[in-house]
């Protein structure tokens, strides 16, 4: 049986993962950094499993020798993507993870000629970052191939975030905001547009922020003007605004560590009820030149249930040797309809 091994095993993520797996045929090996966490969940699972830091290339290489594919979800990914995407090309593993940063899309279309060279795929963002938006802008690029601009917006029914989600977030406060203008990733202000998005659920406001598909649904569809927006209410906005003007206070290490120590106080993520009585809602829209518009909508699973089962479904096609090389995004390796493979899932157009 090929392997396939799950690094940060001991996550919120990883823990739905785990139990949705056997769905999918898939036994994965353990992996992190923990052994008492890593050991207690594989001998209760009854799963192989393997103990072992980032910090050492020669390490993650042992690690990786005998597993064809990673499924890594440890984030922040800004800090772990980077060694491991290395060690999968050195030792020929395809690599997936559950990012929506935007600066590991970027690092791993970096190394899209390594990894061809290696005859593996790196593909960032296998979850709800970003596989039901990538999907959303290919089929818009599908109905209006001569499209120039596309908008993208993702929200809840109901909110609720992993520690692993929160702890990203932190990280990324006082950054900037950021959209793909003629081709190129371009920094604008935070919370530098909003508008009011039909769901499925109704309209909501939303708010333009730095999301994952600034990088990758550039390289699916090659729309060069993207932004993306993320469903919140106006107080929201008023909140956000202000950090243009705190950028140097929320950039400070030691409020970060704070706020971290905070998260780890809180439930580690929604718990099962709230997840089968949430939906995630996905919207886009692409514009040509002329001003002609196409629109769509989705509709599907909580995003941490998404996530889980998205993953396992694209684990389980690279597993099969479905695995186009080098860097890929979701919705540009496997089509459009990806994102429909997930059963609850529904798309219309608006």
């Amino acid at each position: 049986m090929k392997k396939l091994l799950l690094y940060g095993a001991n996550g919120y993520t990883a823990g739905l993962i785990i139990r949705f797996a056997e769905k999918y045929n898939i036994q994965p090996i353990l992996a992190g950094r923990s052994e008492t966490k890593i050991k207690a969940l594989a001998e209760e699972h009854k799963l192989d499993y393997r103990i072992f830091g980032l910090d050492q290339t020669s390490v993650i290489q042992d690690a990786l020798i005998d597993v064809e594919v990673v499924l890594h979800v440890a984030g922040p990914f800004m800090y772990t993507a980077k060694p491991m995407m290395e060690a999968c090309i050195e030792t020929k593993t395809h690599y997936l993870d559950i990012t929506g940063e935007i600066e590991v899309f970027e690092l791993g279309a970096s190394y899209d000629e390594k990894a061809k060279a290696a005859g593996i795929m790196l593909m960032p963002g296998t979850g709800f970052d970003v596989v039901p938006t990538d999907c959303m802008a290919a089929y818009l690029k599908e109905k209006m191939p001569d499209a120039s601009h596309l908008e993208l917006a993702f929200g809840a029914t109901k909110t609720g975030i992993s520690h692993g989600t929160a702890k990203t977030m932190v990280e990324n406060l006082g950054g900037k905001g950021l959209i793909r203008k003629d081709g190129k990733i371009t920094e604008v202000a935070v919370a530098h547009k909003t508008r009011r998005i039909p769901f499925s659920a109704g309209e909501i406001f939303a708010i333009a922020i730095p999301w994952g598909d600034v990088s990758t649904a550039y390289y699916t569809t090659g729309i060069p003007n993207i932004i993306t927006y993320m469903a919140g209410g106006e107080a929201m906005y008023k909140q956000m605004k202000k950090v243009r003007y705190l950028g140097w206070l929320l950039n400070r290490r030691w409020l970060k560590n704070a706020l971290k120590k905070r998260i780890d106080q809180r439930p580690a993520g929604p718990d099962d009820e709230r997840r089968a009585t949430t939906n995630c809602l996905v919207w886009g829209e692409v514009r040509n030149d002329k001003g002609e518009t196409k629109a769509a909508r989705m509709i599907g699973p909580e995003g941490y249930t998404l996530t889980a089962h998205l993953s396992l479904i694209i684990a389980q096609k690279v597993l099969s040797g479905n695995a186009p090389i080098g860097f890929q995004t979701p919705a540009g390796a496997y089509g459009a309809d990806l994102v429909l493979e997930l059963e609850g899932t529904n798309r219309e157009d608006c």
